[in-house]
């Protein structure tokens, strides 16, 4: 049965469609059994376990790891939730091995957005090798420590403060020798998009470290590159 609309929702409205859901997979199903919302058996097929919640929570996600002990169909119902809210608590429920069932309380409906079960992430290789490439791209650690409540070094921003530690030292110079001395070789390209204002064009080719970028040595000049 329907919640009326001038009614306030309360977790017992999504009994009754989680109920008949259940029933129509022909389970017996009762509701407040020991510690659980909802119990369904039937011959030759494991107990499940529904936790009825208005909304995602951490308390609901406790709740259904703990019924993991009696069975492995294990649900959570929640009313049907808002997109932003679905992909982050399904993709959470789906790594704990919880099932998501969503309970449209104007006319029942139940729709399983993940069956409980075992779950296996798929490897993605494209953004394994953007965090190789990041991590080789740090020399060092340079995020240990206070360096930090400046800003995360990055690696672009380690290959910046390279090229500017280079310029502090011996002034304005080419990028093509920035990029060899430094061994960033896209020294020209960083100075030259300028993304800190650290870097200033002093001719075609050259150069140079504003007073924003000697602040910046100042903020990292300990950092670990």
């Amino acid at each position: 049965m329907a919640k009326t609309p001038d009614k306030p929702a309360r977790e017992a409205d999504l009994y009754p469609a989680v109920k008949a859901w259940l029933t129509r997979q022909g389970y017996e199903v009762r509701a407040e059994v020991g510690a659980a919302d909802v119990v369904a058996q039937k011959d030759g097929a494991p107990m499940v376990i529904v936790e009825l919640k208005l909304a995602f929570s951490l308390a609901l996600y406790h709740q259904g790891i703990s019924r993991l002990a009696v069975t492995d169909q294990v649900y959570l119902a929640v009313p049907e939730p808002k997109k932003k809210a679905r992909r982050d608590n399904v993709s959470m429920a789906r790594r704990l091995g919880l099932g998501v069932l969503s309970v449209r309380l104007r006319d029942g409906h139940v729709d399983v957005l993940c069956a409980p079960g075992p779950y296996a992430p798929r490897k993605s290789p494209k953004k394994k090798a953007r965090m190789e490439k990041a991590f080789t791209r740090l020399r060092g650690d340079p995020n240990d420590g206070g360096t930090t409540r400046h800003g995360i070094v990055t690696g672009y921003r380690a290959d910046a403060i390279r090229c500017a530690r280079f310029l502090a030292v011996h002034g304005p110079a080419k990028g093509a020798e920035v990029a060899k001395w430094t061994e960033v070789p896209v020294a020209t390209r960083i100075m030259g998009d300028n993304v800190y204002g650290w870097f200033v064009r002093v001719s075609r080719g050259v150069y140079g470290l504003t007073e924003a970028g000697q602040r910046g040595l100042a903020d990292y000049g300990e950092a670990e590159l």
